[in-house]
């Protein structure tokens, strides 16, 4: 691009779009005079917009062409806006009904504002996303304690070791483990995602067509397997295997390689799935859960519900199965298949459960993450018509922390024994991320945010773990440019 004084507007579009891999972004520069307005982001999004004023006109064409040359060399090539289109996105319905059962022991519930998908349980804190992008942290005793405000629906909220990760409908993946979060995984353009699972930073994605596709810490892609059906919402990760459950049953898949090991037909489309050490938990559509051996795939036992299940759960190696139906029932099972209770969630059928220390945590249609105790003596008093007192949990209003790329920047000698020093490495057309500071080995690649990633940029990083297995590590918490 050459210096112009001209007033009209110079613009240059790029898009980065990768056929097997997750990159499908683009990057727009336009000079105008003096001004610079670069905007990026998701291929057929409105994206984010900056704009700088330079000193003149020509110092703002030198700027742009700067920018451009950036892009180009990272594999962003010139395009047409509007050829690639965006990627589809299904969101989850269900025509949810009143249960006609007793109304469950809720301890307290907290309604989120739109139909939640998301949960995640933890020793401290329950995760709520919902499908207006929310992500809810409360204590376990119903306390909000934060917000994050991602940029479309959540699907589910997943959790590797001490790491939580959001899957939205922009088709990206949200480590929420600092303080803002932060794009860690890019779906590939052509999936579109039903549900995701991940395990040592391998990350298994189930699609609308029955594909299941993996990829590891760095976000390359490793394998992709087109199953005999469609409609993926089951997709479960473990040390050793991918579980995919869809619309003809559920497979199991090598994690290394994507070698199927075995496949066993269910009563209906699979619609959720749960596992445990030792088996995997599938519910159907025709009102069954069945629960799996992991080691061959043969059924144990299988779980009779009064309507579809669109969510179950288990307590630790299965010693009570739970279920959730659309017409806003949970049911609880012994695990010989023994019915030990229905009741009523009250606040809508269940689109994801999980079972922690006695409690029932279930997300909802109507938006709420509702607090069950499903302890013995509790829910035989509420089949007796005797039931806790419900606390509404208030704390919607808090404020949003948003995804960010910009990062505060500080001098290396202000940054001395504050934090683990990465840099990052061209390596092709990828930039890798290594530790630099000593006690870590240099031959093992970092997960770090990707779009805070700069050839030849240093950064400082509150706190580098090692994966569980051994291979890479992992980047979390307040991260800072080094000058």
């Amino acid at each position: 691009m050459s210096a112009t004084v001209s007033a009209d507007p110079q613009v240059t579009y790029l898009e980065l779009s990768e056929d097997q891999g997750s990159a499908h972004k683009f990057y727009e520069v336009t000079v105008t005079g003096a001004e610079v307005t670069i905007r990026y982001g998701r291929i057929g999004e409105p994206g984010t917009t900056k704009t700088t004023v330079c000193a003149s006109a020509e110092k703002a064409a030198s700027a742009a062409a700067k920018k451009i040359g950036e892009k180009v060399r990272k594999g962003y090539a010139p395009a047409v806006r509007g050829v690639r289109q965006r990627r589809s996105v299904t969101r989850r319905q269900i025509t949810s009904t009143r249960s006609s059962a007793r109304q469950a022991p809720l301890l307290w519930r907290f309604r989120s504002g739109s139909p939640a998908f998301g949960v995640y349980v933890g020793e401290e804190h329950a995760w709520v996303g919902n499908e207006s992008g929310d992500v809810y942290t409360l204590t376990r005793d119903g306390e909000v304690t934060g917000r994050f405000g991602l940029p479309d629906g959540v699907k589910c909220i997943v959790a590797d070791d001490w790491w939580i990760y959001a899957g939205c409908d922009d088709g990206k993946v949200y480590d929420l483990g600092g303080k803002v979060p932060r794009v860690a995984y890019e779906i590939a353009q052509d999936v579109d995602i039903y549900w995701l699972d991940i395990h040592d930073g391998v990350l298994g994605v189930a699609d609308e067509r029955g594909g299941l596709t993996t990829v590891d810490h760095e976000d390359e892609f490793q394998w992709r397997r087109n199953a005999q059906g469609s409609s993926g919402w089951m997709v479960r990760c473990d040390a050793d295997s991918v579980y995919h459950g869809y619309s003809a049953g559920v497979t199991r898949y090598a994690k290394r390689g994507g070698d199927q090991q075995w496949h066993t037909r269910t009563k209906g489309q699979v619609l959720f799935g749960w596992q445990e050490r030792d088996e995997v938990f599938a519910g159907t559509s025709q009102g069954w859960v069945h629960r799996l051996r992991k080691s061959d795939g043969a059924e144990v036992v299988a779980y009779k519900c009064d309507a579809s299940v669109f969510s179950c759960a288990a307590s630790p190696d299965g010693e009570y199965v739970f279920a959730g139906d659309n017409h806003s029932s949970v049911y609880c099972f012994a695990a010989d298949g023994t019915r030990l209770w229905k009741l009523g969630t009250g606040c809508g059928s269940a689109y994801s459960m999980q079972y922690r220390d006695g409690r029932l945590y279930v997300v909802t249609t109507d938006g709420s993450l509702a607090c069950l105790d499903a302890s013995p003596g509790a829910v035989q008093a509420a089949e007796q018509g005797t039931l806790p007192t419900t606390a509404e949990v208030t704390g919607r209003d808090i404020a949003r922390v948003e995804p960010s790329a910009e990062l505060e920047t500080v001098s290396v000698t202000a940054a001395a024994g504050t934090g683990v020093e990465v840099e990052c490495v061209a390596d092709g057309s990828r930039l890798r991320v290594r530790v630099v500071s000593p006690g870590f080995d240099p031959g093992w690649r970092v997960q770090f945010p990707k779009d805070v990633r700069v050839a030849g940029a240093r950064y400082l990083v509150a706190e580098v773990r090692e994966s569980a297995s051994g291979g890479f590590y992992r980047a979390r918490g307040e991260i800072k440019r080094l000058l």
